[in-house]
Formats: structure tokens, sequence, C-alpha cells
């Protein structure tokens, strides 16, 4: 019977390529993002981006087939770092100041964010399957939400109370599209007073301050 020798498996090699190919594919992204604080996309190139970001068009092409793509890619990493912050922020903030931190943050995200923002915005205009992802992450978004006030008065929400909730993140999330789109004012999103206004109407909308106090007496009872 013929034996076979060990031969040891060269991973080590495969294990670098590995991380430097991701180290570039977050590199991309990460300028993508920093790029479009400044421009629009449109207006951005494939030779512009890599050579901002310090590599060659080559590697944009053996990591994204298209500048579409590399879209997709950016919209991938919006998701991720929202998602992983709305995390944080429902497990970290106070009852009292829930409201008015999270929202001053999405305000905050989509103006340093805005150019990127109106590209995602213009392209759902004409491709209505894209934005169905999106949707849903705003959704997921406020289901967060609705789980957090459920633990902090200690009890499921009835449907009214969960339509408010969701129409209060529709008029918040809304209005933030639409100042982006066309900045349609009197208010306008880079001023304090933008953010002040969508609290309150957060907080009229969704009856948050007499559902938080109503939930915190009957558990007090």
């Amino acid at each position: 019977m013929k034996k076979f020798h060990n031969i040891p498996t060269q991973t080590h090699g495969v294990a670098i390529k590995q991380e430097r190919g991701q180290l570039t594919h977050d590199r991309l992204i990460a300028t993508g993002f920093k790029m479009l604080e400044q421009t629009e996309l449109q207006e951005i190139s494939i030779a512009e981006l890599t050579r901002e970001a310090g590599y060659s068009v080559g590697a944009f092409y053996s990591r994204f087939r298209s500048k579409d793509e590399f879209f997709d890619a950016l919209i991938a990493k919006h998701k991720e770092t929202r998602t992983r912050t709305q995390i944080y922020l429902f497990a970290t903030l106070p009852t009292d100041i829930l409201v008015s931190e999270l929202i001053n943050n999405v305000v905050s995200y989509y103006w340093e964010h805005r150019k990127f923002w109106r590209a995602v915005l213009v392209r759902s205009v004409r491709d209505s399957e894209f934005w169905e992802p999106i949707r849903q992450h705003g959704h997921e978004f406020t289901s967060r939400f609705v789980e957090r006030v459920k633990k902090e008065i200690g009890r499921n929400l009835t449907q009214e109370e969960e339509s408010n909730i969701a129409f209060a993140f529709q008029v918040t999330l809304g209005t933030i599209n639409a100042t982006i789109i066309n900045q349609p004012g009197p208010i306008f999103m880079g001023q304090k007073l933008f953010i002040e206004e969508l609290i309150r109407v957060f907080q009229l909308v969704s009856n948050f301050d007499n559902l938080v106090k109503t939930g915190t007496r009957k558990r007090k009872a």
C-alpha cells in the first residue's frame, strides 16, 4: 500500500492576501464616502476614487465589476453602520433623552452623508426594486424603537400605538429625504431648528412622552 507523506498546507500566504484584499475593499469604501461629502456620485470617476484611496484602477475592478456594484457596496456599508448605531443607542440612551438624541443622530448622519443619500434617492426613482431593502431597513429601525418602548413600559403596544410610532418615523425620514432632494424650506437641514422641530414632531405624532409616563405610572402602581 502506497504511503502518502504529510504535506503541510500553505495557508499563511492566502490569509495575508485575503486580509490585504479586505483592507483594499474597506479603504475604497471609506474613500468613496469621504469623496461623497464634497462631490456628487456621478462626478466621481473610478480613476479619481482609486487615486485618492492610493490604489490602481485594476485594484478597483478586481473587487467591483462596475460603479453601480461599488455603489451597492456603499449602501451595504451604510445599512451595517446604521444598524450597529441604532442597536447601541437603544441599548444605552436614557428614556428622557431617547427621542432627542435619536433624532439628533439621524439628522446629523444624513446631513453629513447628504450627497451619498441623494444618490440613493435618485436611483430609487428609476429602480423601484432597489428601494425595497432600504425600506425594510427603515421598518427594522421602527421595530427596534417599538421594542425599546415595550421594554420601558412593561407591556405590548396597541395597534394604534404602534401605528403612531411608525408614522412618526415615516414623517421624520420622509422629511429628511425631501429636504436632501430639494431643500424646500422654510427650515433647512443644516439648521439647529430643523432638528428641534423634528424632535417636537416625532414626540407629538408618536405620543412618546404620554406613552412612557402612563406606562411608568402603571408599573409603579
